[in-house]
This record gives structure tokens, C-alpha cells and sequence, in this order.
């Protein structure tokens, strides 16, 4: 970063809660302040500018930093561990199938009538469950994944910027990311959410491709191309609960 002197942890009070932040002294005019996906809080400030000026800054800003906050901690996933066993149930698109291990003469995966048939040459047993399990979530977030983006894509072919490319990866707090080169990154544990889900995760990280925060204009045009997506974010949250 041009100009940048040093990078200091700072912290503020606001009532009962503690606004964590990076400061960054720069070569700029004006204070800003970005809340990340990652929970990070960046503040970016002119050189010389005094640390009270700065708090007085984070403090009038606080609401809006914590509401930021508080909306990446609501979209991180929340699926609970699982022991892989006979019965057990797991999602695949919004639906709850029971797991069925069984013997066979080959590795594979079948989801029929309500179960998942896990098949596997040797014993089954719940480390064989999961990895035959999370190859074919895999495989079927692949298939899932590409045909929600050229769903959702429909809505942004006129703006005017180029279709991003796909990465699928497991991810720890994030449901999607979108990167400075334009990748959309979806994880792959959101194969399990219904579709309507899946798509309102890759709407919104396809509007990060015109405007990189969330601010006024982000939400006007998420609005645009998905009326009542806060309804489908919160079928999101309940049914990965």
C-alpha cells in the first residue's frame, strides 16, 4: 500500500462492548473505516491524525461497525458435528436423509428414498462414511454451484463486468467470499441449504462485483435483483442451524 507508515491494534469501549480495530496510517485525506468477512475491522488513517480524533471517529461510527459485525457472525455456518453412523440424518438441499452403511463391491454414494446409501468395499465405518460422503457433497456442489451462478448471473449480464470464475472449498466462517481478482468462493457445506439459499449467497457475493462493501447502494441492488432476500438469508440461518 502507497504511503502506508504502520499498522497499529487499537481498541475502543462502546457501552458494554469492546470495538476491536487495525489502524493503518496512510497517505490519504480522509478517515475510513471497513468491517472485512473475517470480523476484521481496518481503519485507515491521514498520517499525523491524533488517536482521540480517531476513537471519537470508531465511537460514532460503533453501531454500524458492531451491526456489520453481528451480520458476519449471523452468516457463518452453523452446521453441527456429525458421527456418521447408521441413522444418522444430513441435509443435501434443504432435505434430511438418514445415512444407510453398507458392504459392497464397490465405493459409492446413492441417495434414494430418503437414505443415503454408503457403500464401501472394505467395513464401513464412520471415517469411510464421511469421506465417501464429503466426495459426493463435492462432486454435487460443483454441479449445484455452476448451475445457481448461471441462474443468478441473468440479473448482472447487463452491468457491464465480466462473469466470475468458481472456487469450491470448505471454509471455516464463511458461506461465499468474493476476491479481488473476482472469484466467487462458495463453500461446500452450503450444498446442503435449499437452492433458493444457495442462490441468495451467490446474488449477494455477485453484487460485491459493483459495490465491495455494504453500503446504501450494495443492499439497494441486492434488493433489486432478490425482493426479500433477509427472508431467504433467514431460511439460511434456521435450516443450518
Amino acid at each position: 500500500m502507497a504511503g502506508l507508515i504502520h499498522i497499529i491494534k487499537h481498541s475502543v469501549i462502546y457501552g458494554q462492548k469492546r470495538i476491536e480495530f487495525s489502524l493503518l496510517y496512510c497517505d490519504r485525506k480522509m478517515i475510513e473505516i471497513a468491517v472485512h468477512p473475517d470480523s476484521a475491522v481496518i481503519v485507515k488513517v491521514p498520517l499525523q491524525t491524533d488517536i482521540l480524533l480517531i476513537e471519537k471517529k470508531i465511537i460514532k461510527k460503533a453501531r454500524w461497525i458492531l451491526s456489520q459485525l453481528n451480520y458476519f457472525r449471523q452468516f457463518n455456518p452453523k452446521t453441527p458435528d456429525r458421527c456418521y453412523v447408521n441413522g444418522e440424518t444430513h441435509l443435501y438441499l434443504g432435505k434430511q436423509y438418514r445415512l444407510k452403511l453398507i458392504k459392497g463391491s464397490e465405493n459409492s454414494v446413492k441417495l434414494s428414498r430418503g437414505f443415503f446409501h454408503i457403500t464401501s468395499q472394505s467395513e464401513p465405518t464412520p471415517d469411510t462414511a464421511k469421506n465417501l460422503l464429503n466426495q459426493w457433497y463435492l462432486e454435487k456442489a460443483q454441479l449445484q454451484f455452476s448451475e445457481s451462478i448461471d441462474r443468478c448471473w441473468k440479473d448482472f449480464n447487463d452491468f457491464g463486468i465480466c462473469k466470475p470464475k468458481l472456487l469450491i472449498m470448505r471454509m471455516q466462517k464463511r458461506w461465499g467470499s468474493l476476491s479481488d481478482k473476482g472469484t466467487v468462493t462458495l463453500n461446500t457445506d452450503l450444498v446442503r441449504a435449499p437452492k433458493a439459499c444457495i442462490d441468495y449467497v451467490v446474488t449477494h457475493e455477485l453484487c460485491h462485483l459493483k459495490y465491495h462493501n455494504h453500503g446504501t447502494e450494495f443492499y439497494k441492488l441486492l434488493e433489486s435483483v432478490l425482493p426479500g432476500w433477509e427472508k431467504v438469508k433467514h431460511k439460511l440461518e434456521l435450516s443450518m442451524a
